[in-house]
């Protein structure tokens, strides 16, 4: 790394893709889309919030996975999550699951509300080429477990990696060393945080008007923000903000896609399917 500071800019705003996922539920893609394909090691976030039912209870019926990391993030309401491994919960506001499909998983999350709130965060991570076809495991922790750290018109959630003042996150992983916070930021207040220089870094702005980077571009509500390299960012908030910084390193590795799965050539793709309807996933 270079002995100077280098503030990450904003270097593009993407403002998100109605979709709909799942039995029918309604999301706002901000990567995975004709915008913004990949981020290297992201290969997708989602973000799903309505107080409709109807946008919502239909849910994710059983789907498999292979080849990535799922992160799903509750802001508001319920999901409850069944996979053919057997392991089972729920997720509620606040709590975060780290899944690790690894070599295959079929799995679900469906509402566990019928009215109300339903909001979060979803996060698809590549897994390197060598670490596909390890087994699924979970990485689960309540509102009340995951650290927190609060300052004069600071209040931030350290999901994974490290604040500048030395609160830790509890995900642990050896495949991008990644960060995820959740900030809150009152207006007029400042907001700065070391990321490893080559890391592939966005903000996604749940709420607010934030300035970021020396050329002082602004991001907004419902917008996502892609960063420049370098070894800091800088943020100031024009008003009360609320928003998620998430960073992690680039595997630089080939990324094909194939519906559910996601592998490094066609043929892998392919004997994916092949499994999966063979009944040879977890």
């Amino acid at each position: 790394m270079s002995s100077l500071s280098h503030t990450r800019q904003l270097r593009q705003v993407v403002t998100g893709t109605q979709v709909y996922d799942g039995a029918g539920v309604q999301l706002s893609r901000y990567i995975g889309n004709a915008d913004l394909n990949v981020l290297d090691p992201f290969l997708l976030f989602d973000v799903f919030g309505s107080d409709k039912p109807q946008d919502y209870i239909a849910g994710f019926p059983p789907h498999p996975h292979r080849g990535f990391e799922t992160v799903t993030y509750m802001h508001a309401g319920k999901l409850r999550h069944e996979d053919s491994t057997g392991h089972a919960g729920i997720i509620q506001q606040g709590d975060l699951q780290w899944m690790t499909a690894g070599k295959g998983i079929i799995h679900s999350e469906m509402p566990e509300q019928e009215a109300g709130l339903l909001a979060g965060f979803q996060l698809w991570i590549n897994l390197p080429a060598q670490d596909k076809m390890i087994p699924p495991q979970y990485q689960e922790f309540s509102r009340k477990l995951i650290p927190s750290e609060q300052q004069a018109g600071i209040t931030m959630k350290v999901i994974a990696g490290i604040s500048d003042t030395g609160t830790t996150g509890l995900v642990t992983t050896p495949y991008h060393q990644p960060y995820y916070l959740h900030i809150h930021l009152d207006k007029g207040h400042s907001f700065q945080q070391h990321l490893p220089e080559q890391h592939h870094a966005f903000i996604y702005q749940i709420q607010g008007e934030m300035l970021i980077g020396d050329s002082r571009h602004t991001l907004m509500t419902k917008q996502l923000g892609v960063l420049s390299y370098g070894d800091n960012v800088t943020i100031k908030a024009n008003s009360d903000s609320e928003f998620l910084l998430v960073s992690a390193q680039p595997l630089n590795e080939p990324i094909i896609k194939g519906g559910p799965f996601v592998m490094t050539t066609r043929e892998e793709i392919e004997q994916a399917f092949t499994d999966y309807r063979s009944g040879q996933f977890a």
